[in-house]
């Protein structure tokens, strides 16, 4: 199993300490043989573990720090996930025409590497900064077309992030009582795949899950959901 494919699933296991261990010990023996690639992927491994923490400033400069190797590389490719990171840790400063603008660059990005998967990935990104800047129609229409993608091609590893979006939009829209059922539906999608969300879907699923219990209440929240917890991703879209 290569370094990146290791450390990323470690990550979404929320295995933080052992990313922590993997990604310090493979900056080292990565940037003593040359190996910019891996040091890339380690630097950013950090820096997603520094946002998780919730030291936002200590992420951008790991991220950074990735991207100044990537463009050392002269390897555009390298610099696509460091730019990713930058652009979540703008969204989750609320930050959100930054980040915008910074999730486009990275989707141009991605469909000019051929990149299927991570553009449908950023926009998916760009439709919560939509969303936060108050483009209902817009986030609307942009979670659909992802939503779809995903169900379409079998991504399973992006489906509880659909379930995410899909409560994000009907909390925005005043929904809290499908907000709720959604947010039944996204902790039992990730519990199904064994993994945790990012931190920023892990903040705004917070944000989402507390709008919903001041407006329903503690009682009915639980009823909606648990009945979320019960059904499948795809039943609930329908």
């Amino acid at each position: 199993m290569s370094f990146s494919t290791e450390v990323r699933a470690a990550f979404r296991r929320g295995e933080t300490d052992a990313v922590v261990r993997m990604s310090e010990a493979e900056i080292a023996r990565a940037a003593a043989a040359g190996d910019l690639a891996n040091e890339v992927e380690a630097r950013y491994s950090l820096a997603r573990v520094a946002i998780r923490g919730g030291d936002l400033p200590l992420g951008a400069t790991r991220a950074r720090e990735a991207l100044e190797v990537a463009l050392r590389s002269g390897d555009r490719s390298l610099a696509e996930r460091p730019r990713h990171v930058l652009a979540g840790i703008a969204r989750m400063s609320g930050d959100y025409t930054r980040a915008r603008g910074l999730y486009q660059e990275s989707i141009a990005l991605n469909e000019s590497l051929g990149r299927t998967e991570a553009v449908n990935w950023e926009r998916h990104n760009l439709a919560f900064c939509e969303l936060k800047l108050g483009n209902l129609a817009a986030a609307r229409d942009l979670f659909a077309s992802v939503r779809a993608a995903i169900f379409a091609a079998g991504w399973s590893d992006f489906v509880p992030y659909a379930c995410v979006a899909g409560a994000a939009l009907a909390s925005a829209e005043g929904d809290h009582a499908r907000a709720a059922l959604l947010v039944g539906v996204t902790d039992a999608a990730f519990a199904a795949i064994g993994q945790v969300p990012d931190p920023d879907d892990a903040a705004d699923l917070a944000d989402i899950r507390t709008a919903a219990v001041a407006a329903l209440g503690g009682r009915t929240f639980d009823e909606a959901y648990a009945r979320g917890r019960l059904l499948d991703p795809r039943a609930a879209f329908a």
